[in-house]
C-alpha cells in the first residue's frame, strides 16, 4: 500500500514534537505476535498491521498508560510526566495500547494535546497521519485490522469516558460487548424516566407514547407532505407512520401499536429504522424503556434500557450488558417499511401518523447533507461488494442466514413483475416500500439500512444477485 504523504503542517510541527517525544522510532517486533488474517482489500486500503503481542501488557506499559490517561484526571493538566509516559507507550511496541490512545483523542479539545497523542499513535502503529481527523483515521485502522485489546482495557476506557461525560458509570461494565468499537457520538445520555420526554434535555430526546393523527387530521395539519419519507409499521392490522423528519431528531420512540409495546430506534448514521417488541417479557422482567446512550458502535447508535440499566446491540436487539444480558434476552423485531407518506396512506388508509410537533421544527436531511460523503464516524473496513451508502433490505432467513437485497435493484425487479426469492424468503411490495415474507406469506421482520451497517453487523451476509 502506498500511504498518503504526511501534510505539510505535520512536517513543520515534527521538530517541536520530537522535543517532547525524542526521535521517531519503529517499535521493535513484539514476541509471540499473532499473524494477521485479513482480506486483500483491507491490506490494500489500510496496509498490514504491526506485530501484535498476546497476553497481558507489561507492568511498565500499564504504568505509562495510567500516568498518561488516568492520572490526568487527578492532576487536571497535561504535564511532563504525561509526555514522558506517552513516549514510553510508543517505545513499548505494543499496538494494542493504541485503543486507549484513540479513546482519549475522541475527547481531546486542545489542539496541542490532540496532536501529541495523534503523533504518538501514528508512530506506534506505523501509520502516517493523512487526515485532520486524527481520531477517525487511527480508529479506522484499528477496526480494519481487528486489533485486539489487552486484558484490563475496559478499566482505562471507562475512566476516560466517565471522566469526560457524566451518566455513563453504569454503562461501562463487563458484558457481551466489544468495548473496542464503542465511541462517543458527541451527545449526552438520555436518562429521563418514561413519560417525561416532553421535558427538554441536553441529549437526543426520545418520545414516549407520542400523539398521533389520522389521515384526515394529518391533511388538515399539513404534515407530513405526500413525498416525505416515513417508516411504516403494521401490527395486528393497525398501521402507523413515523416520519423520518421526526425520527432524525428523536432517534427513539417508545410506543404501543396493535396492542403491542414497541421500542423504535432510528440511527441516522446507518439509515436504519427498526422496531422491537418490548412486551411479553420473561417472568419478573419489566418492560424495557429504550433510550439513546450517546454512544456508537461502528457508527450505529447504542441504546439502553432505563429500567434495568442494560445495554442493547441496537442492530441485533440482544442485551449485551446488565441483568437482561445475564438472562440472554433478545428482543423480537417487527418489519419496518421505508416509503413515502403518500404511498403508505394510500395502501393503509386507516393508518395514523406521529404529530408534527415531535419534529422539533427541524428537517436536517442528514442523508444528503452531513453524511453525503460517507460515514462521519469510524467504521473500519467495509465489504466492497456494494457502495457504503447503498440502501439494502436486510432479513434473517428462517435458516438463520442473513440476506441483503439492494433496494434499488429489488424495487426495479418487483415493479417489473419479477419474483425475488432466495431460500424460503420472498420480497413483496408494501405501500411503496418492500418487506420480506416466508414461503407462506408470514412476516420475516425485515428493515432497510445502509450496506456498511448491515454488512458489518452481519459479516456473513449473503447478497442477492451475487
Amino acid at each position: 500500500m502506498t500511504r498518503a504523504a504526511t501534510p505539510v503542517w505535520i512536517r513543520l510541527l515534527a521538530p517541536l514534537m520530537l522535543l517532547c517525544f525524542g526521535a521517531a522510532a519503529h517499535p521493535a517486533a513484539a514476541q509471540d505476535a499473532a499473524p494477521p488474517d485479513l482480506p486483500d482489500y483491507v491490506i490494500e486500503q489500510f496496509g498490514s498491521p504491526p506485530p501484535i503481542p498476546t497476553g497481558a501488557i507489561s507492568p511498565e506499559l500499564d504504568a505509562a498508560l495510567r500516568t498518561t490517561f488516568i492520572d490526568l484526571f487527578d492532576t487536571g493538566r497535561w504535564g511532563m510526566a504525561q509526555q514522558v509516559a506517552l513516549e514510553e507507550i510508543v517505545q513499548s511496541g505494543d499496538p494494542r495500547a493504541a485503543w486507549v490512545m484513540t479513546d482519549m483523542m475522541r475527547f481531546a479539545s486542545n489542539q496541542s494535546f490532540d496532536l501529541s497523542i495523534a503523533v504518538a499513535t501514528s508512530r506506534l502503529l506505523g501509520v502516517d497521519i493523512s487526515s485532520l481527523n486524527h481520531w477517525s483515521q487511527m480508529t479506522d485502522h484499528l477496526m480494519a485490522w481487528d486489533m485486539p485489546s489487552f486484558p484490563g482495557y475496559l478499566e482505562f476506557k471507562r475512566a476516560i469516558f466517565t471522566g469526560f461525560v457524566p451518566g455513563w458509570d453504569d454503562i461501562f461494565v463487563e458484558g457481551d460487548i466489544d468495548w473496542r468499537l464503542v465511541s462517543w457520538g458527541g451527545v449526552l445520555i438520555d436518562a429521563r424516566p418514561f413519560g417525561t420526554t416532553d421535558e427538554p434535555c441536553n441529549c437526543i430526546p426520545a418520545a414516549d407514547d407520542p400523539e398521533v393523527l389520522t389521515v384526515a387530521e394529518a391533511a388538515d395539519a399539513g404534515f407530513p407532505a405526500d413525498d416525505d419519507v416515513i417508516f411504516g409499521i403494521e401490527i395486528a392490522g393497525e398501521s402507523r407512520a413515523y416520519p423520518r423528519q421526526i425520527m432524525e431528531v428523536r432517534e427513539m420512540v417508545n410506543d404501543t401499536l396493535g396492542g403491542r409495546d414497541l421500542g423504535i430506534p432510528y440511527c441516522t448514521l446507518c439509515g436504519a429504522a427498526q422496531a422491537y417488541f418490548t412486551d411479553r417479557m420473561p417472568e419478573g422482567v419489566a418492560r424495557p424503556v429504550l433510550r439513546t446512550s450517546g454512544l456508537l458502535i461502528r457508527s450505529n447508535k447504542v441504546m439502553y434500557d432505563i429500567t434495568s440499566g442494560s445495554v442493547f446491540d441496537t442492530f441485533r436487539g440482544n442485551a449485551v450488558t446488565g441483568p437482561l444480558s445475564e438472562i440472554g434476552l433478545v428482543l423480537d423485531q417487527a418489519t419496518v417499511v421505508t416509503t413515502t407518506w403518500g404511498q403508505w396512506k394510500e395502501a393503509h388508509p386507516e393508518t395514523t401518523v406521529l404529530a408534527e410537533r415531535y419534529a422539533l421544527g427541524r428537517n436536517p436531511d442528514f442523508r444528503n447533507g452531513r453524511d453525503a460523503d460517507g460515514p462521519i464516524f469510524p467504521v473500519g473496513d467495509v465489504d466492497p461488494r456494494l457502495p457504503v451508502h447503498e440502501d439494502v433490505i436486510g432479513v434473517i432467513a428462517p435458516s438463520g442466514t442473513p440476506w441483503a437485497f439492494s433496494r434499488a435493484s429489488a424495487m426495479t425487479a418487483l415493479l417489473a413483475g419479477e419474483e425475488i426469492a432466495v431460500e424460503t424468503v420472498r420480497l413483496e411490495l408494501d405501500g411503496g416500500g418492500i418487506r420480506a415474507v416466508d414461503a407462506d406469506g408470514g412476516d420475516l421482520f425485515s428493515h432497510e439500512a445502509f450496506w456498511f451497517a448491515w454488512s458489518q453487523f452481519y459479516p456473513e451476509t449473503e447478497l442477492w444477485g451475487q
